[in-house]
C-alpha cells in the first residue's frame, strides 16, 4: 500500500542514525475495549470504536511524538495490534464457517457455503482498505501529512473490521 511505502521512507533514519521513538504500549487497547465492554453507551451497547486511537494518542502526545514519522511510527504501531487482532478474529470465523459447511453438506443443505463467501468478503474488505487510504493520503496533495493519513485510515479501517469480525466469533456457551 502507497501509504505505508510513505511511512517506510519517512521513518527511515537519517545518516545511519537509529531515530528515538515516542513511548508505544499496546496494551491500553485491550484495557480500553476491556473497559468499553462493562461500560455500555445510552442504546446498551459498548463503544468499542472508542477505543480507536486509544495507544497511538498518548504516544504521539508524548513528547517525542511530534513529528511526522515519529505519528506515522505510533499510528503504525496501533495499526500493527489491530491487525494482528483482525487476523485472530478471522481465522476463528473461519474455522467456525468451515465447520458450518461440513455441517450443512452433511445435512444434504442447498445453502451458500460460508468459507469461500467469507474468504471473498475479507479479500475485498482488503482492497476498499488499500484503495480508500491511498486516496486519504492522497488529499495531502504530496504532503507531509499523507503519510500519516494513511497510516490513521488503515488503522481506523482495521480496527472496525476487527469489530465487525470478533462479533461473528462463535461463543463458548
Amino acid at each position: 500500500m502507497r501509504a505505508l511505502l510513505v511511512l517506510a521512507v519517512m521513518a527511515t533514519p537519517a545518516f545511519g542514525q537509529e531515530p528515538e521513538w515516542p513511548p508505544f504500549d499496546g496494551g491500553l487497547i485491550d484495557a480500553c475495549l476491556e473497559n468499553a465492554s462493562r461500560q455500555a453507551k445510552p442504546d446498551g451497547t459498548p463503544d468499542y470504536l472508542g477505543c480507536v486511537g486509544a495507544a497511538s494518542g498518548p504516544c504521539i502526545d508524548s513528547p517525542e511524538g511530534y513529528s511526522t514519522a515519529a505519528m506515522s511510527w505510533c499510528l503504525g504501531e496501533e495499526l500493527a495490534v489491530w491487525d494482528e487482532k483482525l487476523n485472530d478474529s478471522y481465522a476463528k470465523v473461519m474455522t467456525a464457517a468451515k465447520a458450518a459447511d461440513t455441517e450443512m453438506a452433511s445435512l444434504g443443505s442447498a445453502a451458500a457455503r460460508q468459507e469461500p463467501l467469507l474468504r471473498q468478503m475479507q479479500r475485498d474488505w482488503i482492497a476498499f482498505r488499500n484503495s480508500a487510504c491511498s486516496y486519504e493520503g492522497s488529499r495531502w496533495g504530496g504532503g507531509t501529512g499523507a503519510g500519516p493519513a494513511g497510516v490513521e485510515c488503515s488503522l481506523h479501517l482495521t480496527a472496525q473490521q476487527y469489530l465487525r469480525l470478533r462479533a461473528w466469533e462463535p461463543r463458548d456457551e
